[in-house]
């Protein structure tokens, strides 16, 4: 299955973006710390979104199949890009939160298919990826 995006250039480094099933735009500007106005998500943050909302989708994704409640289930991530060299994304740290009241069996589900979710799969080879599941909500 293929998705086609469509993405042009705003000015003043911003950008425009259409998912074409939906129709759905969005719109990137480069940092404040990279010579942009941040006023939206960076394409880096759109990395680091696309992380925690695929962890999250897969484990509601399972939690569905074996109906359970995630209603109170959240993520946090943090973006770390590199200080010196090529400027790239170095650490990402998720943090992922769940209702305290789930089982065991249930946690070590959840945990192992949020870390097979697509995302995490594809950049687990060229980011530091720190994950942290907290399960006290």
């Amino acid at each position: 299955m293929s998705v086609e995006i469509k993405a042009a250039y705003q000015g003043q480094l911003r950008c425009g973006a259409v998912h074409t099933p939906s129709g759905i735009e969005l719109f990137t500007d480069a940092p404040v710390d990279n010579c942009g106005r941040g006023e939206s998500f960076s394409p880096t943050d759109l990395v680091a979104t696309a992380l925690g909302t695929c962890m999250l989708t897969i484990m509601g994704i399972v939690g569905d199949r074996h109906q359970l409640d995630l209603s109170k289930l959240s993520a946090r991530v943090s973006k770390h890009m590199t200080g010196s060299g090529a400027r790239r994304i170095e650490r990402l740290e998720v943090h992922i939160s769940g209702p305290a009241e789930m089982s065991e069996e249930n946690r070590k589900l959840l945990e192992a298919s949020a870390l097979s979710c697509p995302v995490h799969k594809t950049l687990e080879q060229s980011i530091a990826l720190d994950v942290v599941f907290e399960w006290a909500q």
